[in-house]
C-alpha cells in the first residue's frame, strides 16, 4: 500500500496520541530513553517540530529562521501536551496539503519538499513516542510497517532493508542494533540526497559524521565489508577540521557513495573545498576494492558534477590523477573531463561550465 505524506502524518499522530494518552498518568519528569530531555520535554519537542516544519514549508523558508515563537508548556499536564501534539499534527497535515509540488524549505539535514517534511514529522513523532514510553517503562510500542517504510524510503536511502521496518528505523537513528551492524553513534537523515543514476545515490558527510569517520567510526553508514577506504576517512577528517576553522560550506565536502540495491556505502566522492575566487573547485573520489570496475565511480562523478554546476558561481571543476591510475583516468574522461596538463607524476583534468548537462 502506498502512503501519502498527509496520510502518514495523520496515522503516525494517531498512533502517538493513543499510546501517550494511555501513559499520561505516569511521571513524565523522568528522562526519556537515550535522551537528555525528560519525557515531558521530549513531547513538547514533538509539538515544536510539527509547528516549525509546517511554518517552513508553508512560507518556503530558505534558511534557519522561523517567523513564529517556539511552543512551550513547562507546567502543562501530560494529557494537555498530548492534545498539543494532536493539534500540531493537524497543522502540519494542513501545511503539507496546501503546499505546491515545487515548494522547498530549509532544514539542517537538507532542503526539502512538503513530502520530506511530512516524513520528518513521522520520524519525530514515532521515535520520540518510543523514547517517552521507554523512559516510562512502557515497551510495547511498535508502529505499523507501512509508516516506517514510508519514512525510510523518503529520508534514509543509506539504511539496509531486510529487518522489520521499525527495527531498521530504530537502527537508523541510533536506537537499536541491526543484524550484524553495530548501533549507530552518529546519524542523520537525507531530505535531499544527490541522485546519481539508478544504481548509486550520494549522501553528504556532514562535519559530525566526518569526525566520526576520521576517528575510525562508520559515519552513520552501513559499509561494504572492505570499507570505508582510507581516502574517505581522510577527506572526512578535512571536513570536520574545516567546520572547526569556520571555512566549511555545506555541500562542498565529501559524500558517501551508497549503492541503491543493498544500501551499502561503497566509497566516497566530493570536493576538496568550496569554489575559490575564480569559481573553481577540485573533486576527488575512491571506491572500495570490491566495488571497482562496475561503473559506479563514473555514475557518482556525473551526479556530483550535475549538482555542482547547478550551484551559483561555479565555473570549473578540477581533478588530479596519478599517471599510472588508468581506471581513474577513464572515469574522468567518461564524465566529460578534459586533460589540461601533467607534472610531478600526476595528470590534471578540468570540466568547465557549459560542458555538462544540468
Amino acid at each position: 500500500m502506498t502512503i501519502t505524506g498527509t496520510h502518514a502524518i495523520d496515522r503516525a499522530v494517531s498512533l502517538t496520541v493513543q499510546a501517550l494518552r494511555a501513559a499520561a498518568h505516569l511521571d513524565w519528569s523522568v528522562p526519556a530513553a537515550g535522551l537528555e530531555w525528560s519525557c515531558h520535554e521530549t513531547a513538547v519537542h514533538v509539538v515544536n517540530d510539527f509547528i516549525v516544519y509546517g511554518a517552513r514549508i508553508t512560507e518556503r523558508i530558505a534558511d534557519g529562521s522561523t517567523p513564529i515563537e517556539r511552543y512551550t508548556a513547562p507546567g502543562a499536564a501530560p494529557s494537555v501536551v498530548v492534545d498539543a501534539i494532536e493539534a500540531a499534527g493537524r497543522k502540519l497535515t494542513a501545511a503539507v496539503s496546501a503546499a505546491d509540488p515545487d515548494d522547498r524549505a530549509w532544514h539542517p539535514y537538507g532542503t526539502s519538499d512538503a513530502d520530506g517534511f511530512a516524513a520528518m514529522g513521522v520520524v519525530e513523532t514515532l521515535l520520540h513516542t518510543h523514547d517517552i514510553l521507554e523512559g516510562l517503562g512502557v515497551q510495547d510500542f511498535e508502529p505499523e510497517p507501512e509508516l516506517c517504510e514510508h519514512a525510510l524510503d523518503r529520508l534514509f536511502p543509506h539504511v539496509p532493508r531486510g529487518a522489520a521496518p521499525w527495527t531498521a528505523l530504530l537502527w537508523a537513528t541510533g536506537r537499536a542494533d541491526l543484524a550484524d551492524l553495530p548501533r549507530q553513534t552518529v546519524w542523520r537523515w537525507y531530505a535531499d540526497p544527490v541522485p546519481a543514476g539508478d544504481r548509486v545515490v550520494l549522501c553528504a558527510i556532514s562535519p559530525e559524521l566526518g569526525a566520526d569517520l576520521a576517528a575510525g567510526g562508520t559515519g552513520g553508514f552501513a559499509w561494504s565489508e572492505d570499507g570505508p577506504f582510507d581516502g574517505t576517512r581522510a577527506a572526512s577528517g578535512m571536513t570536520a577540521k574545516a567546520y572547526e576553522e569556520g571555512t566549511y560550506r555545506p555541500g562542498w565536502g565529501p559524500y558517501a557513495v551508497v549503492r541503491t540495491h543493498d544500501r551499502r556505502a561503497i566509497g566516497g566522492i566530493g570536493f576538496h573545498g568550496a569554489p575559490d575566487a575564480d569559481g573553481q573547485a577540485e573533486v576527488g573520489y575512491d571506491l572500495v576494492p570490491s566495488a571497482r570496475g562496475n561503473g559506479y565511480a563514473t555514475e557518482a562523478l556525473r551526479g556530483l558534477t550535475a549538482w555542482a554546476f547547478g550551484q551559483p558561481g561555479l565555473t570549473a571543476l578540477r581533478a588530479s590523477v596519478d599517471e599510472g591510475n588508468d581506471p581513474s583516468h577513464a572515469v574522468l574522461r567518461r564524465a566529460g573531463f578534459e586533460r589540461t596538463g601533467a607534472g610531478d607524476g600526476a595528470v590534471r583534468y578540468a570540466l568547465r561550465s557549459g560542458s555538462v548537462d544540468q
